[in-house]
């Protein structure tokens, strides 16, 4: 299975931290983002990867190739202007169109770390013929995705209290935060219409209304953590440490 390890956003809320390098290479307990997301993809079996890079991007491709790719295929996509979770997907189409792509691939946050079962969200896709298929758990965000009853897109809300916002018949729907981590089918690829910079979920929202499957993957039962702000880094990098000095014990 092929990945793309979204890594272009300008890091703003991560402050000061990205003030001389991009998202992607602040660390974590001693390790960038990108090393952690690109280790945790290689121990589920990807080989072939494509990242996309714009603030500071020629750290990136030089980190990489001092990492020697981490024994990875690696493709880097350059964004400029920064082209947002779709507009990145669909100018990296290429990647996972060449020699018939045919395969699902996987999308990953640079800036999330956990602990969801990759191999059962890929299974969970392949399961339901989907074209997208999201990990989402119940918690609170200020941006939620509504699904009905059979776990099928449906709408999508501001915070606890916005209107909701529904692409087909959302009757008794569950609203749940999108982790940033998805599998997704190639023929995704051929029918994104968007142009420009723009959010994959306007993709799937218009899909789902046009009667596509875009299906959630329930996550609660794993850890999740968004790494968007400096007290977040700072909390996962005690919890890492944390589950090392345990590991020692052991």
């Amino acid at each position: 299975m092929k990945a793309m390890v979204l890594a272009a956003g300008l890091g703003t809320r991560l402050r000061p931290l990205t003030n001389d390098r991009p998202k992607a290479l602040v660390e974590v307990g001693g390790r960038t983002m990108l090393e952690i997301v690109l280790e945790r993809l290689r121990a589920f079996g990807v080989r072939e990867a494509i990242v996309n890079v714009h603030h500071y991007a020629d750290m990136v491709i030089e980190y990489l190739r001092a990492h020697e790719n981490f024994e990875m295929r690696i493709e880097v996509s350059r964004e400029d202007p920064v082209l947002d979770t779709g507009g990145g997907l669909k100018k990296a189409a290429w990647f996972f169109l060449e020699d018939g792509g045919d395969q699902p691939f996987l999308v990953h946050n640079v800036d999330v770390l956990s602990t969801i079962d990759l191999a059962a969200l890929a299974g969970a896709h392949e399961e339901r013929g989907a074209v997208a298929t999201l990990a989402v758990q119940d918690r609170a965000t200020s941006r939620y995705l509504l699904f009905d009853g059979e776990g099928q897109l449906c709408g999508r809300r501001a915070g606890r209290a916005g209107t909701p916002e529904t692409v087909r018949d959302c009757r008794d729907a569950e609203a749940l935060a999108f982790s940033g981590i998805q599998v997704l089918s190639p023929r995704l690829l051929t029918r994104m219409r968007e142009e420009g910079a723009f959010s994959i979920i306007s993709t799937y929202l218009r899909l789902a209304g046009e009667g596509e499957s875009v299906t959630a993957f329930r996550a609660d039962a794993y850890q999740w953590r968004d790494l968007g702000k400096p007290e977040s880094v700072a909390a996962a990098a005690r919890e890492l440490s944390g589950r090392v000095a345990e590991g020692r014990k052991k």
